[in-house]
C-alpha cells in the first residue's frame, strides 16, 4: 500500500474531518474510498454512470407510456401542428 501526501485548504480540511466523523471513519478513507469508486466508474450506491442513466431512462419512457405519450411526435402532437399547415 502507497502512502500519498494532498494538499487541502482549511475549510475543506475541517469539513472533511467532520464527514469523516460522521460515518466514523478517517479523512484517508473517505479519500481512498473516493478514489476507487472514481476508478471503478461507480458512484457512492455502486452503480456505474452508464446503468444510473439507463434506470433514468427506463422511468422517463415508462412515465411516457403510463401517460399514453410515447416517443414519436404524431403520438404527442395535433396534425396540423405536425405539418405546420396552420
Amino acid at each position: 500500500m502507497k502512502n500519498i501526501t494532498i494538499s487541502l485548504d482549511d475549510a475543506v480540511h475541517l469539513q472533511a474531518r467532520i464527514k469523516a466523523a460522521e460515518q466514523d471513519t478517517s479523512v484517508s478513507a473517505l479519500v481512498k474510498n473516493y478514489l476507487v469508486q472514481l476508478l471503478n466508474g461507480t458512484n457512492v450506491s455502486g452503480q456505474s454512470e452508464f446503468d444510473r442513466l439507463a434506470a433514468r431512462e427506463q422511468l422517463v419512457r415508462n412515465r411516457l407510456f403510463a401517460a399514453r405519450k410515447g416517443l414519436r411526435a404524431t403520438n404527442n402532437l395535433p396534425r396540423e401542428a405536425l405539418h405546420d399547415r396552420a
